[in-house]
């Protein structure tokens, strides 16, 4: 592992959040909670049938781990409750909210929202559409968003000269293809608390970012950006941000100069809000394959309480670094 994700993992460690793995009988998850349980990073409860969880164990490494499996379990019924007060509006009915708890990730989910678990992580074999459902349905956003996004971390090669350390946030490259501006807004506000509690950004500089500096082209895309950066700028925020600003003006010192004088971001950016999500996608893999920037995510941002989504493709050391994030998302 990184230096980064060290630091984050020792945090976690001292932070020992309850973590729910919705997928437990997934081999990869289930060596995952063993090396979590062997560190006494997290509490960790794995949700599956006990019996086949325990087969494809290690003799005695999950003793200290709950294990929950949704078919029959003692709070079912409370749980299929909760979802239904949440959701009646919408058309659920107690039968269909009992059919839906025997889901693991809506399990998981209400769990949270009940207050027994503090987060979870999931889907090494599921969809990320199918991770962030009921995490949209039952935990919903953070109080004062309405946006639920992503973000990147990225470490850039050790002596570089860009964000802190070398440290910087992209966002959001992996939920909201077209974000309006007001989505934007939220898209900065999560991004920045990220960069402080994930990243271990104390100042975050928040940089807007266009094919435009400060007016040097016009186009429904820029308006876009603008408008958002004029809201950020008359909100009451604990962070410094500008736009719309090209990406050599938000990271470059000696371009900033002359792109944006002035400006208390630009040249020293270390998040990076970009306009939708091809340009966020497209930006964080050149800074990944031709920067050799190492790049953790996407990891969610803006809801409630945090669920984060894994990558079907991801290894054992991915789904621990996981649960670490989503602890430190927690914070104190």
């Amino acid at each position: 592992m990184s230096k980064l994700m060290d630091r984050i993992i020792s945090k976690a460690n001292e932070l020992h959040k309850h973590i729910v793995l919705g997928e437990g009988e997934e081999i990869r998850v289930i060596h995952a909670a063993e090396i979590i349980n062997k560190m006494k990073m997290a509490k960790i409860t794995l949700l599956g049938n006990k019996t086949k969880i325990l087969s494809l164990a290690e003799e005695n490494s999950l003793v200290g781990v709950d294990i929950v499996d949704p078919d029959n379990s003692p709070d079912s019924e409370r749980y299929a409750n909760l979802l239904y007060e949440l959701r009646k509006e919408k058309g659920m009915t107690i039968e269909k909210a009992r059919a839906l708890t025997k889901d693991s990730l809506y399990y998981g989910c209400l769990m949270i929202k009940s207050g027994d678990a503090d987060g979870m992580v999931a889907g090494a074999i599921h969809a990320t559409s199918d991770v962030l459902r009921p995490a949209l349905q039952i935990i919903k956003a953070k109080e004062g968003l309405k946006t639920v996004s992503s973000f990147f971390l990225m470490s850039l090669p050790e002596g570089s000269v860009y964000g802190q350390e070398g440290v910087m946030i992209f966002s959001d490259c992996g939920v909201l293809p077209d974000p309006t501006a007001d989505q934007l807004v939220d898209i900065a506000i999560s991004a920045a608390e990220s960069a402080r509690r994930i990243a271990g950004i104390k100042d975050p500089k928040v940089a807007m970012l266009s094919f435009s500096t400060k007016g040097s082209a016009s186009h429904p895309l820029v308006d876009k950006v603008l408008v958002a950066t004029s809201k950020l700028k008359s909100m009451p925020l604990d962070f410094a941000v500008d736009g719309e600003l090209q990406l050599d003006a938000a990271i470059v010192p000696s371009v900033a100069r002359l792109k944006a004088p002035g400006s208390t971001v630009a040249g020293y950016a270390n998040v990076l809000v970009f306009p939708d999500l091809q340009s966020g996608n497209i930006g964080y893999k050149l800074a990944q394959r031709l920067g050799n920037a190492e790049a953790i995510g996407p990891i969610c941002q803006g809801l409630a309480s945090p669920v984060n989504d894994l990558s079907r493709g991801c290894n054992v050391t991915d789904i621990v670094g996981a649960v670490a994030i989503t602890a430190l998302q927690l914070g104190e």
